[in-house]
């Protein structure tokens, strides 16, 4: 049986944190800790929307993901604005599908919300924990929009959480860390929402393919972890 660097069970995640109102000036904000992985997400609210949407009474919800220079063990270029990695432009718009799946946007009426989520510490699982995070800096905005009589209503639909799984040295793990990551045989990254639906899975076999069983048991164990996640977002929350 794989022993884990931090003696985690398979099914464990590791410990969580969210402390929220961590900047004064974003509409909602979060910090978001996962074990060594913590990420800031901010809210911020516009009173527009982009180009093709101008006009149609509906409003948007976008992502920006980046990584500070010493989140990782070496030292990461700043991007510029108008150089960003595809790894990260990847990430944002998975971050920004997974919110906008949760969000009635005619309820939104014809404003964006953007979520930046800014890496501050990377050991595995930093898109996962940006959905987290980002959607109680979500719920935040949201809810400065109700209070201030912007909007009638929430438009939110529900909550979404998402976390990785994977197998490694033919185990299945939940909430793999980076050394754990670096040496999967299959990796997944799962978002559900609070129904447990599926929002998006992104699933990878780094050496060979896999089948559906091992993809059955990888759910089955993200379903888990997602469940504890979501927990954590009510409590800080309501």
């Amino acid at each position: 049986m794989l022993n884990r660097l931090d003696n985690r069970k398979m099914n464990q995640m590791r410990p969580v944190k969210i402390t929220t109102g961590c900047q004064a000036y974003a509409e909602g904000s979060a910090m978001i800790e996962i074990g060594n992985t913590r990420v800031l997400c901010a809210a911020t609210i516009e009173e527009k929307v982009p180009p093709f949407l101008r006009g149609q009474g509906v409003g948007w919800v976008t992502a920006e993901y980046g990584m500070l220079p010493r989140s990782t063990n070496t030292r990461n270029s700043r991007p510029s604005q108008t150089k960003i990695s595809g790894r990260s432009t990847e990430i944002q718009r998975l971050i920004g599908r997974s919110l906008r799946g949760i969000i009635d946007m005619n309820l939104l009426g014809e404003r964006t919300i953007i979520l930046d989520c800014d890496v501050l510490q990377a050991d595995g699982g930093t898109r996962c924990a940006s959905i987290t995070g980002a959607f109680v800096a979500l719920h935040q905005a949201v809810e400065t929009l109700v209070t201030s009589n912007m909007i009638a209503k929430s438009p939110l639909i529900s909550a979404v959480a998402a976390v990785s799984v994977g197998f490694v040295d033919q185990e299945a793990l939940l909430d793999l860390s980076y050394e754990e990551d670096s040496r999967a045989d299959v990796d997944c990254n799962i978002v559900m929402t609070d129904k447990l639906e599926l929002m998006e899975l992104q699933g990878t076999g780094e050496k060979t393919p896999f089948t559906r069983e091992m993809l059955t048991k990888l759910l089955d164990l993200g379903e888990n972890g997602i469940k504890q996640l979501l927990a954590a977002q009510k409590e800080i929350l309501f």
